[in-house]
C-alpha cells in the first residue's frame, strides 16, 4: 500500500520499561534517547516527533500510558515507508532495536502501529493508541497497519521484525 496522495506516515511504539527511568538497569536507554531521537530528526523525511519536557535524557518518557510510570511511546510522522524504514534499520536505531529486551518487557500483543495522516497533521497520543487498539484488534487494515502490509517495506523482513517483544 503506497501513502495516498498528501498524506505521510504516522507511526506510535509503545514499549514497558523493565524498571523505571531513573534505575540503572534502563540507564544505558535513557542516555541514548537524545542521541537517537535528535538523528532521527535529522533524517531526510523526517517530519514531527512528540516532545516531552525537553529535559536532557527523558525523550518522550512523561508520556505516560494508561498511568503507568513504566509505560513509554515514541510517536513520529515521516514523509514515507522508506524514509522511516532507512531511519529504524540503517542507523544507530537498529543496534538498540535489536537490544531492546535488556530494557523492556516482552508484551505479548502488538505494540507498533502505522498509519497515514494528512500531510501537516500531528497526531495525539490517545490518536495513535486508538489506532493501536484497532490493529490488535482487527489486524492489518487501512486505518493501522504493521511492516507486512506495506509492500514498499522489505528492511524488516531482513532484520527479524518479531511482532510480540517491545522495542
Amino acid at each position: 500500500m503506497s501513502a495516498p496522495r498528501g498524506y505521510q506516515l504516522a507511526e506510535l511504539n509503545v514499549g514497558r520499561l523493565l524498571a523505571p527511568t531513573d534505575d540503572p538497569r534502563v540507564a544505558e536507554f535513557m542516555a541514548a534517547l537524545d542521541k537517537v531521537n535528535g538523528l532521527g530528526k535529522r533524517m531526510p523525511g523526517f517530519v514531527w516527533m512528540m516532545e516531552g519536557s525537553g529535559e536532557p535524557g527523558t525523550g518522550n518518557t512523561e508520556a505516560k500510558i494508561g498511568g503507568d510510570p513504566q509505560y513509554v511511546s515514541n510517536l513520529t510522522v515521516w514523509e514515507s515507508v522508506e524514509t522511516l524504514e532507512a531511519f529504524v534499520w540503517n542507523t544507530v536505531h537498529r543496534s538498540f532495536y535489536a537490544r531492546r529486551a535488556e530494557w523492556f518487557e516482552v508484551l505479548g500483543r502488538m505494540h507498533f502501529v502505522m498509519w497515514w495522516v494528512p500531510a501537516g497533521h500531528k497526531p495525539t497520543l490517545d490518536e495513535a493508541l486508538e489506532r493501536l487498539a484497532l490493529l490488535q484488534a482487527n489486524g492489518d487494515t487501512d486505518q493501522a497497519f504493521g511492516w507486512s502490509y506495506l509492500k514498499e517495506a522489505q528492511a524488516w523482513k531482513t532484520h527479524q521484525c518479531t511482532q510480540l517483544a517491545a522495542e
